[in-house]
C-alpha cells in the first residue's frame, strides 16, 4: 500500500472544478466584451458585425445552454455603459446573443459529436434570424424612435440580410476555433473534454464547408460595403 498517496476530499475537488469553470467563462465574457469594443465591422445600414456571440457559444459547447446564456447575459451588462441604446439595447443584445449561443448549446449538449455541433450550428442560425426579425419588429421602435412600419419596411432588406451574414460568421468560426480553443484550455491545465471523435475525413469536411461559408458571408459583407 502506497502511504504517499494525498487523499484529496470530493468537495474540495469539485470546488476546483467550479472555480476553473468560473475562470473560463469570466475569461470568454471578457473577450466577447474586448471584441464588442474594438471589433465593429460595418455590414449593412447602421448595422455592424462584433464577434462577442463566438466567445458564447465556446461557452455553452463547453458548458451548457445556462452558462452561454450567463455569459450573453454578463457581456450585455458590461456593454450597457459605453452602449447608446440603453436598457433595450441591453435586452436586444441578450435575445440575440442568446438565440444563437443557446440553441446551438442545447443541440450540441444532447449529441455531443461533431453532427450535433454541425446541426446545433445550423438550427442556431435559424433561430437566431427568425427571432430577431420579431424582436426588431417590435422592440426596436421603441429605442430608435421611428414609427414601427419603417422597421417592418426594412426585415427583409436590411435585419434579415444581416442576421444572416453575422449568424452564418459566427457559425463558421465556431466551428473553426472550437478544437483548438480546447487544446489551449488542455495545455493550461483546465480539465475539458473533446467530445468531438470523427473520423479526420469529416473534420477535414467540416472544416472545408466551415471556411467556404464564412468567405461566402465576408465576400457579401465586403460587396456590401464596396
Amino acid at each position: 500500500m502506497n502511504t504517499n498517496q494525498t487523499y484529496i476530499p470530493a468537495d474540495r475537488t469539485k470546488t476546483d472544478s467550479m472555480t476553473k469553470k468560473l475562470v473560463v467563462l469570466a475569461l470568454l465574457s471578457a473577450i466577447g466584451y474586448i471584441t464588442m469594443l474594438y471589433l465593429k465591422i460595418p455590414v449593412i445600414s447602421f448595422l455592424k458585425y462584433e464577434p462577442k456571440d463566438i466567445f458564447i457559444t465556446l461557452a455553452g459547447f463547453l458548458y451548457g445552454p445556462l452558462a452561454a446564456l450567463s455569459c450573453a447575459v454578463v457581456t450585455s451588462l458590461l456593454e450597457l455603459p459605453v452602449s447608446n441604446t440603453g436598457f433595450i439595447g441591453m435586452v436586444m443584445n441578450i435575445l440575440s446573443s442568446a438565440s444563437f449561443a443557446c440553441t446551438a448549446a442545447l443541440i450540441y449538449k444532447k449529441r455531443r459529436d461533431l453532427f450535433g455541433a454541425v446541426i446545433g450550428l445550423i438550427c442556431s442560425v435559424a433561430a437566431m434570424t427568425a427571432s430577431m426579425l420579431l424582436w426588431n419588429y417590435l422592440i426596436t421602435p421603441m429605442y430608435m424612435n421611428v414609427p414601427r412600419s419603417a422597421v417592418a419596411a426594412q426585415l427583409t432588406t436590411v435585419f434579415l440580410p444581416f442576421n444572416l451574414l453575422k449568424s452564418g460568421i459566427n457559425a463558421a468560426m465556431v466551428l473553426l476555433i472550437y478544437r483548438p480553443f480546447l487544446h489551449i484550455l488542455r495545455l493550461c491545465g483546465y480539465p475539458v473534454s473533446d467530445h468531438i471523435a470523427d473520423k479526420k475525413s469529416a473534420h477535414i469536411l467540416a472544416y472545408l464547408s466551415a471556411g467556404i461559408l464564412l468567405c461566402i458571408c465576408v465576400g457579401v459583407v465586403i460587396w456590401i460595403n464596396r
